[in-house]
């Protein structure tokens, strides 16, 4: 015990001995929660568009009018014909495009209906897809408008019939997320991507570096165990990244209003089981690299497959079969189901409790396999 006392204490000091660790500590999830929820979003904003309006017409210009006020578009023209529209699409000057039809307003006025056509460039699929969404709820809209003016032009007789039509109104309640802030839902998983560059990156390049300086052959000859040098180079890492996870949480609450909807302790106990099982992964890629350059390269091919397919970005259920199979045994998809369940749904550690079982069952595993592939060479 004194001996892993001692060599705790070393990697600490080794830890801190550069001035700027301790300041990257503190200033790097601040930075990270500051700047990353903000320009990572899948929210669709300022798509441009143009309005072919061959009516031009009162309807028809209110319409234009209530398309340039929504923040999702910006009316970048109104050509005269489709055919210029799409060259301004085809230019990438332009998203998408609106055609209304000369006969519009009278259609409205004496048929009750129109149609307006509308094309989309889907070559980034998902801003074709809500862009035509939003769309067409602006123009839902706009005819539901449309239609309680025209009912009184209508005889009293028409207007009468029409009121006693039963109507069924829709009254959307958004659970969990209310404002439908995409921030709200990115957070957690910034806190979980913070927790694997810290506790995952920095420990994987920990004992190569030994090994490159020669300070490793040092300690082989020493009589510590392979147990307790493994614990040696953990605990320095699990303590800055539960630090990390507070500092995280502290920021989300002060610069968001974020707080989890179920337990704080929940969430803290949660990290800390994540901890040990994506530290004892960098050790076991520190243990079989033999530089910095080949534990680098280990290090990028692992994570990048950690994030990509830890249900960040993409939900789990949306990939194919053989990606969820490689989700199923990511930790960093268990931390970020449980973090987005204590913060957004409330859930309780008896909800999250089957995450934390799978968490801790990699924690034994990547931990024990830390301990038996560090080869301890005198």
């Amino acid at each position: 015990m004194k001996i892993l006392k001692f060599l705790i204490e070393k990697e600490f000091k080794q830890m801190f001995r550069n001035p700027l660790i301790p300041r990257l500590i503190v200033l790097f999830p601040t930075m990270m929660l500051l700047v990353f929820p903000w320009a990572v979003s899948f929210e669709i904003k300022n798509i441009k568009i143009d309005v072919v309006d061959h009516s031009k017409s009162v309807y028809s210009k209110r319409l234009t009018d209530k398309i340039a006020a929504s923040h999702y578009f910006i009316l970048n023209d109104t050509p005269p014909d489709y055919r210029t529209a799409m060259i301004n699409m085809e230019h990438g000057e332009t998203d998408m495009i609106l055609e209304i039809p000369s006969s519009f307003d009278v259609d409205l006025v004496k048929n009750r209906a129109s149609g307006v056509g509308m094309a989309v460039n889907s070559v980034n699929g998902t801003q074709g897809l809500l862009g035509s969404n939003y769309i067409m709820q602006i123009v839902n809209d706009f005819s539901s408008e449309l239609r309680g003016e025209l009912m009184h032009t209508l005889p009293a007789q028409s207007r009468a019939a029409i009121m006693r039509m039963p109507r069924i109104n829709i009254v959307p309640q958004y659970k969990f997320n209310p404002a439908l802030d995409y921030k709200s839902f990115m957070i957690p998983g910034f806190m979980v991507l913070l927790l694997t560059i810290i506790c995952g990156i920095l420990p994987a390049l920990n004992i190569v570096m030994e090994k490159e300086n020669g300070t490793i052959n040092q300690i082989n000859v020493t009589p510590v165990n392979r147990i307790g040098f493994i614990l040696a180079k953990l605990i320095p890492f699990w303590v800055v990244g539960l630090v990390v996870m507070i500092i995280s949480v502290s920021v989300a609450y002060l610069i968001y209003g974020l707080w989890p909807a179920g337990s704080v302790v929940a969430v803290l106990f949660s990290a800390i089981v994540f901890i040990f099982s994506i530290s004892g992964l960098g050790i076991i890629i520190s243990n079989y690299s033999e530089s910095m350059q080949q534990a680098s390269f280990l290090v990028m091919f692992f994570i990048l497959i950690l994030i990509l397919l830890g249900g960040m970005f993409t939900p789990v259920s949306s990939m194919p079969g053989w990606a969820q199979a490689i989700a199923s045994i990511n930790p960093f998809n268990y931390l970020t189901k449980t973090f987005r369940m204590l913060y957004l749904n409330g859930s309780t550690l008896a909800d999250v409790s089957g995450n934390l079982l799978m968490l801790g069952l990699f924690s034994v595993m990547l931990n024990g396999w830390a301990v038996v592939s560090y080869k301890k060479r005198g």
